[in-house]
């Protein structure tokens, strides 16, 4: 049985998580994962192979959120560089760079923003993989 990888990413408001090899666990070890999710009122989107907590946390605190959980898993973080970025111009992020922005918020505007940033959303939701 493969054991689940799962790649922390912190963003300014959140953290998100990708499980890249999603596809090679057993339905056991996602309901597994999905209940973790539940618990801590996050959002697991099966399509982009990732979950969101909109919570802050640091990479630290959630390798030992998961010692302490029976999820046996690989743990590594991603780092994001912020690099001269657009900021969001409207909403309740508005003033803060569309890296900083949780996942959760970003896939909601996937779906139901039609404005003149909807170019920005998808760059940012092209550079997270959502």
């Amino acid at each position: 049985m493969a054991k689940a990888k799962f790649i922390f990413t912190k963003h300014h408001n959140s953290f998100s998580v990708k499980v890249p090899n999603l596809e090679r666990l057993s339905v056991e070890q996602i309901q597994e994962i999905e209940s973790f999710v539940k618990m801590r009122k996050g959002i697991f989107d099966f399509s982009s192979y990732s979950f969101v907590i909109q919570k802050r946390i640091e990479f630290e605190e959630f390798s030992l959120l998961l010692q302490n959980s029976s999820l046996d898993v690989m743990l590594e973080e991603n780092i994001v560089i912020k690099e001269s970025q657009p900021r969001v111009s409207f909403g309740q992020y508005k003033g803060m760079f569309y890296s900083e922005i949780p996942d959760s918020y970003l896939l909601w505007l996937k779906s139901n923003y039609r404005g003149k940033d909807r170019e920005k959303i998808e760059t940012e939701l092209s550079k997270r993989s959502l």
